[in-house]
């Protein structure tokens, strides 16, 4: 019935319609962040702790170290960059579906860290963030002392 360019004009229809409900929500920011409420921040990210630390990972493919900027002050950590577009002269475009553009994506961190021995390490398109916690944030071992009663 649809013929083999059936899913493709279906698939630009859909692009189309999904384009035009963004750009008029987003027009309209308080009842746009309604509507996006439940979109996906960027970059995607895991945050875990052990005893001793809490570690974050994002993935940024595309990015250079030099693209980023991080920053921690009080409990919170702050990822800035920027993808940048690449312009590529002679060609003809069918799908432009990567984002490129500046970015920040701020978490609030479970418990303070010691932000003077922060860590960070880029492989392959993650970053890795180790933020030690502060001391008072660490478990601690208490003993328990017997008292003889007298």
């Amino acid at each position: 019935m649809f013929g083999t360019l059936a899913p493709t004009r279906l698939s630009r229809f859909e692009d189309e319609v999904d384009r035009l409900f963004r750009e008029t929500w987003e027009s309209f920011p308080r009842f746009g962040a309604w509507f996006w409420e439940d979109r996906v921040e960027y970059p995607a990210l895991n945050l875990w702790e052990d005893g001793d630390n809490l570690y974050v990972e994002a993935e940024l493919p595309g990015l250079k170290p030099e693209d980023l900027e991080l920053t921690v002050l009080g409990d919170e950590l702050c990822l800035r960059g920027e993808r940048r577009w690449e312009e590529k002269e002679g060609v003809t475009w069918h799908r432009r579906e990567r984002g490129f553009g500046k970015f920040v994506r701020t978490i609030r961190l479970p418990s303070p860290i010691a932000s003077d021995r922060v860590q960070a390490s880029f492989h392959n398109g993650v970053l890795t963030i180790t933020l030690p916690k502060a001391e008072a944030a660490r478990a601690r071992k208490v003993e328990v002392k017997r008292i003889e009663k007298k």
